[in-house]
């Protein structure tokens, strides 16, 4: 099975982003290990530097006396044969040294005539290559002076670890066979076990100190962590509505001062939310009833003003412009106390969506012919952008009815007699509607509460459809029940374009935006100067 590193990367990711107590355990692990190794490594530096010293003193000063040893022999030849002395010359190195060395004879460089000694090896000099610096050193330092050089002696079968050694060297005048050099080889194995012995020790010492100090600080950090996670937990509880949720307190220390605050931040929160909640429960009651209790005056006068309404040519003028203001306010009174029913109901979490399959391009030929007369009588030409391709979605159609035409009738309102353009557009996961007007268009102060309740851009303005201040409020809470969004793009003297945007199933989430905000082709129309655009007429028709 092939392993997903990038999987397994990213796995760790999450895990260290997520975790404190990983993050810190990992941390502390880590420097001390950091900080173990450089202690052991000068630690091992310091002792193999010492002891190397140390051997290498000792072994001079028995190279210096095997070197006079030899001389000694050699100094007094007279009759014997040169080879019986330089066998007496090696007994005699050897008998001054503590352990058995290598030694060899070789005859210097640079002499004339044939070899009349023969080279000598004893031990492992055979197998041992000295560099020509060394040699040089001997030759340049001549007679009397002791040159040294570290050196790795090769096992006996060749296939084996070579071992450390020191070599010293010196001239040897010898009588009738001229200068050779005399070379001691010492075996440096048992300091080599020495040091690897030591080494280990550190090694398994440090590792044993790297995991105590993890599981120390594991330990640490999790009596540490522990309560800031139960915190954490109590905290997504509180913030679920779970109120009454709160921390055990234990001891005096900070955390259990830390735990004190935030169970006495808790209660405070519990009492102003079921405060608030309460004033919010007395007020939407208030307005339920209140506009329920004003349904029935409010039906009589209507019934009132119908009659007078429908008599006002047998009135005088001005009792007939009084009837007709008289109509005209009941509407109004009666659209702002649907609107204040509506919004109550939202407050009060009581609003169920009843879908069906629409066909949306459909809806919005409806209310466009539905607001028809309003657009003509303010000179405003209505046209509808839609390229095709819609199938039907589960919506609340009324809703969505309600919203296109609280925007179109907004966009006639404020459009200055210009166009209004709506856009109908989808693609595999979501539709959008954007309803685009030419008219005077909002200050960035003004986009922040085009959605607030009883908030008009404008309240001196005369207008035309007689709005409440509710209408973007209560669209908005449409669009939010079927899991979709209302955005707005404005500028002053360049007009407004509000888009809706729906999933094609309530309550998937929104996962693309069919529509531009605003669409680019408006700009272009926009650009061209639209109030003086000749009216055409666009139609689209629904493909299933």
């Amino acid at each position: 099975m092939r392993l997903d590193w990038r999987a397994w990367l990213e796995s760790l990711g999450r895990l260290w982003r997520g975790s404190l107590q990983v993050r810190t355990v990992a941390l502390t692990v880590l420097l001390s290990t950091i900080a173990v190794t450089a202690i052991g490594f000068y630690i091992l530096t310091s002792v193999r530097t010492n002891l190397f010293e140390s051997r290498r003193d000792q072994l001079v000063s028995e190279a210096e006396r095997a070197v006079l040893a030899a001389r000694d022999e050699f100094t007094n030849v007279g009759g014997r044969d040169l080879d019986a002395v330089q066998f007496d010359a090696f007994e005699a190195i050897q008998s001054t040294v503590s352990t058995g060395p290598s030694i060899g004879m070789f005859r210097a460089p640079g002499q004339s005539g044939p070899a009349v000694m023969d080279t000598l090896y004893v031990g492992a000099l055979s197998r041992i290559a000295l560099s020509d610096g060394f040699t040089r050193s001997l030759v340049d330092g001549g007679e009397g002076r002791l040159s040294w050089q570290s050196i790795a002696i090769p096992a006996e079968t060749g296939d084996g670890a070579a071992s450390p050694g020191l070599a010293f060297g010196s001239l040897v005048d010898v009588p009738q066979a001229g200068r050779y050099e005399l070379v001691i080889v010492y075996d440096l194995s048992d300091l080599q076990r020495t040091l690897d012995f030591v080494a280990g020790t550190l090694v398994a010492g440090g590792a044993a100190l790297i995991v105590l100090i993890a599981i120390v600080s594991y330990v640490v950090v999790r009596l540490v962590v522990g309560p800031v996670r139960r915190a954490a937990a109590t905290s997504e509880k509180l913030a679920a509505g779970r109120l009454e949720e709160r921390l055990a307190e234990r001891g005096d220390d900070e955390l259990a001062t830390l735990a004190r605050s935030f169970n006495r931040m808790a209660d405070s929160l519990q009492s102003q939310i079921r405060r608030l909640a309460e004033l919010s429960r007395l007020q939407q009651r208030f307005v339920s009833d209140v506009s329920h209790e004003l349904r029935t005056p409010l039906t009589t006068i209507r019934l009132a003003g119908d009659v007078l309404y429908d008599r006002r040519e047998d009135f005088p003028p001005a009792t007939a412009r009084t009837a007709e203001l008289l109509h005209d306010q009941v509407q109004r009174f009666e659209t702002l106390l649907a609107d204040l029913l509506e919004m109550s109901r939202y407050d009060a979490g009581a609003v169920e969506l009843e879908t069906e399959p629409t066909n949306l391009v459909r809806l919005v030929e409806d209310v466009m012919e539905s607001v028809r007369p309003l657009a003509e009588e303010r000179g405003t030409e209505l046209r509808i952008v839609a390229p095709g391709g819609y199938f039907e979605v589960e919506v609340d159609a009324r809703r969505i009815r309600r919203i296109v035409q609280n925007l179109l009738g907004n966009a006639i309102d404020h459009g200055e007699g210009r166009p209004v353009i709506v856009y109908v557009d989808s693609d595999a996961s979501s539709v959008a509607i954007a309803v685009r007007d030419y008219g005077v268009g909002l200050e960035p102060a003004q986009l922040e509460r085009v959605f607030d309740r009883f908030w008009r851009a404008d309240p001196s303005r005369q207008r035309r459809t007689g709005g409440t201040g509710l209408g973007l409020a209560i669209s908005q809470e449409d669009a939010g029940l079927h899991g979709g969004e209302i955005d707005v793009w404005s500028e002053p003297g360049r007009g407004s374009c509000f888009r809706l945007t729906l999933p094609r199933v309530p309550g998937d989430g929104l996962r693309s935006r069919p529509l531009d905000l605003p669409p680019d082709d408006a700009i272009e129309l926009q650009e061209a100067d639209p109030a003086d655009a000749e009216p055409s007429e666009t139609d689209a028709e629904a493909r299933a």
